[in-house]
């Protein structure tokens, strides 16, 4: 039995009344082998049929409610199954979301769709058939071989030794045809993947003139796959073979040793055409369990990796309350000044830096008077039970000491990040490739949760409570802004799938789109994307501006939103850009510095680190990180 399996929700409950159904079955199993000997013997001795129909109405009532019990069963673990491949959809899909886009680009996309389709289904497959199996080979053979040897001890000692050996038989087949499954899950992982990006670049080779040499690729991926799949299905046949060449052999000798013992007149018939017939029946879970082991291993392993996925999301929400509780136990230290002097230099300054945010808001809301804010003394952390906020101009956003790091022995992504911003505005986020200002983007949108440190709102933790709320309020406009095969009005409607046709015109029309609308001959609602009308790069980021001018969100997130354009377009697209940033809280992470003079605070990302912070004047009079950048990149400012 899989090692995760009792870890389900209400599994206990299902496998003691699947248990009691298993055991009524085995005992109509007995039922319907007794009388159909004791119906054959009298036959046999030269009773008429007509005596004999008590018997086989006893038999018919036995062979019914066996198939009924089954039907039940079937019934309970059909339901079971459903109510759980659901759930684990959900939670998977859940926290694919907590995860964020860069575990979806890291996994692949088209494997996570699939597995939450595909996957689901194929586990749900699994606990259907699984759950049943294992219970049959537990308690069925049990209970037939107790009544042989009550019959025939010969008979009995015969499948008791039997049993072992095709039990053990099943396990090194299994462990052979695990391996098989496993590389062909990984074929069919990067079959998925491979067919998502190649529906996504599709009209890129086709204007490249590659779509006749991609073939080659796809021709050589599918051969894996399809190598894997028949290497499994030939492993699963030859096992099925093996299983019921053996099983035919064990009903054999047991046959062998009746048949001699009825000719010696050892044995009476009735018990001997019993235990015949409830041969077959003894090893016949065990052969069910072996026929339907192979078709349930591609669910075994879909419900695996589902459940690395949740384990991941939920370690990750782990790693941030544990991170939390060490901060406010060091202000707490440091509030009655026990053990403050004692921790390290950072857990001291990450203790410091989140009283003195806290300090600030309460100073600011007025409960504590400006001079009680005294250095040798912490107040008590402000907390509060609602988790909803509005972000306004009086709203404050500080990062404490965050760190990030994507594996437990890899590299820092972030390290000690500290910032504060007050209000609305324009925030640049400036760097190098690998500075770390996607990461930051991701942490900020909650995609990301630190590894350590915090992210405080308004003086509070911005916790995966808080998380819904914060959304809410946040659009994010990527490097590759995904574009759904839709209408174009359906594109832009992404945030706000209320919003009427007047209001998504007016959107486009802000985002510079009237031209590309004025074009197309069904208007807002021509198809675009896959299948539709193609945009170019820049009308792929205005569509994403109209979905974020849409939504009427005061917070706008911005990774190299031009990265991949070319001069002139981004220059157009600036234009239609900053006159919508205001009255918003804008981060703009690029690594272009010709937009850093139109934001109003530029945060400098060097080695995964905050370098320095401030206007665009400060920086350079500062000649620090920031004046270098430009000095090497040549901007005309």
């Amino acid at each position: 039995m899989g090692r995760g399996l009792m870890k389900l929700p209400g599994i206990r409950p299902v496998l003691a009344l699947a248990s009691a159904l298993v055991l009524l079955q085995a005992m109509t199993i007995i039922m319907q082998a007794k009388w159909l000997a004791q119906a054959i013997t009298a036959l046999f001795e030269g009773s008429s049929v007509t005596e004999q129909y008590p018997v086989l109405l006893l038999f018919l009532a036995a062979f019914a409610a066996r198939y009924a019990l089954s039907f039940w069963l079937q019934l309970v673990t059909s339901r079971y199954a459903e109510r759980t491949g659901t759930d684990l959809r959900r939670q998977m899909v859940e926290q694919w979301f907590r995860l964020g886009p860069r575990y979806a680009k890291t996994e692949g996309t088209g494997h996570l769709v699939t597995l939450a389709r595909e996957g689901t289904a194929q586990y749900k497959t699994y606990l259907e058939l699984f759950i049943p199996r294992m219970l049959g080979i537990g308690f069925t053979p049990i209970v037939i071989l107790l009544y042989v040897f009550k019959l025939d001890l010969m008979s009995g000692v015969i499948l008791m030794l039997t049993l072992p050996i095709l039990i053990v038989f099943m396990i090194l087949i299994g462990l052979a045809a695990q391996r098989k499954i496993d590389g062909q899950f990984r074929s069919y992982k990067a079959l998925a993947n491979h067919f998502v990006d190649t529906l996504r670049g599709l009209e890129t080779l086709k204007t490249l003139g590659q779509s006749k040499t991609h073939e080659g690729s796809i021709l050589r991926v599918s051969q894996r796959y399809r190598k894997a799949t028949m290497s499994t299905l030939r492993m699963a046949f030859l096992s099925s073979f093996a299983l019921d060449f053996f099983t035919m052999l064990s009903v054999a000798s047991v046959a062998v040793g009746l048949g001699l013992r009825l000719t010696e007149g050892h044995m009476l018939l009735g018990p001997a055409l019993t235990v015949l017939i409830l041969a077959p029946e003894y090893f016949l879970p065990v052969r069910m369990l072996g026929a339907d082991y192979h078709a349930t291993l591609d669910g075994k392993e879909a419900g695996a990796a589902i459940n690395q996925v949740i384990e991941r999301g939920k370690a990750a929400e782990q790693k941030q309350k544990e991170a939390y509780a060490n901060v406010v136990a060091h202000a707490d230290m440091a509030e009655d000044g026990t053990g403050y002097a004692s921790l390290s230099l950072g857990k001291r300054k990450a203790a410091t830096s989140t009283i003195r945010v806290v300090l600030n808001d309460k100073m600011a809301a007025g409960h504590l008077a400006p001079d009680s804010a005294s250095v040798s003394t912490t107040p008590e952390l402000v907390s509060s039970s609602s988790s909803v906020f509005s972000w306004n101009e009086s709203s404050r956003l500080a990062l404490t000491d965050v760190q990030v790091r994507h594996d437990d022995e890899g590299p820092y992504s972030l390290k000690d990040v500290t910032f504060q911003i007050t209000g609305l505005g324009k925030i640049g986020v400036i760097g190098a490739s690998g500075a770390g200002k996607s990461t930051l983007i991701d942490v900020l949108a909650g995609f990301q949760l630190p590894t350590s440190g915090q992210v405080l709102a308004n003086g509070q933790p911005v916790t995966q409570d808080m998380l819904e709320s914060w959304r809410r309020q946040t659009a994010a406009i990527p490097q590759h802004p995904y574009i759904f095969s839709g209408s174009l009005a359906d594109n832009v409607r992404f945030y706000m799938l209320e919003a009427s046709d007047a209001e998504v015109a007016k959107a486009i029309s802000a985002a510079g789109l009237t031209k590309l609308l004025s074009s197309l001959s069904g208007g807002l609602y021509e198809p675009i994307g896959a299948g539709g009308r193609q945009l170019s790069g820049g009308q792929e980021q205005r569509v994403a501006l109209a979905r974020a001018l849409l939504s009427k969100r005061n917070i706008l997130l911005l990774d190299e939103p031009t990265a991949h354009l070319d001069v002139e377009t981004e220059y157009e697209l600036k234009q239609t850009m900053l006159p919508l940033f205001e009255g918003k809280l804008v981060f703009l992470a690029t690594h272009r510095l010709h937009w850093m003079p139109h934001m109003d605070r530029i945060i400098v990302m060097d080695g995964g680190t905050v370098a320095e912070t401030g206007t665009h004047q400060e920086l350079l009079a500062r000649q620090g990180v920031y004046y270098q950048m430009i000095q090497a990149q040549m901007e005309a400012i």
